[in-house]
């Protein structure tokens, strides 16, 4: 298996990766819109959150092989309350014409503090690795 680390100190925490390759198939943990202190990046704003955790998570999806027409599904997680429907405009941006599978849906609670969203990705690689 092929893992792909951040460098976050919560992966050393949790003992996780940001992403995992096995074979073709490539799944990205749970992405959010954080800086490198953990911040989250555009408080308040759902629609940008979305598109810089996407971007982020594709970002780590390449890194093992796997491009944004690899995708098969994603995964998003609003914060209760939080607006959706910028999240899911978003995600049209990225997806439009891949068209993956997904899921969106309100939870209770987000681990990052401020954050609205994090999202996954599942992907089939069609390409090596890099590096």
């Amino acid at each position: 298996m092929q893992r792909l680390r951040s460098g976050s100190p919560f992966e050393q925490l949790a003992s996780y990766s940001r992403a995992t390759r096995r074979g073709d198939v490539v799944a990205v943990s749970g992405t959010a819109a954080l800086d490198e202190h953990g911040v989250a990046l555009f408080p308040g704003d759902a629609a940008a959150q979305t598109r810089e955790a996407l971007t982020r998570a594709l970002e780590a999806a390449a890194a093992l092989g796997a491009s944004r027409e690899d995708v098969i599904r994603t995964r998003i997680y609003l914060l209760a309350g939080a607006e959706w429907r910028g999240a899911v405009e978003a995600h049209g941006e990225l997806f439009r014409g891949v068209d993956p599978a997904n899921t969106t849906l309100h939870v209770a609670e987000l681990i990052p503090r401020d954050c609205l969203v994090e999202v996954e990705l599942d992907a089939i690689a069609s390409g090596p690795a890099a590096g």
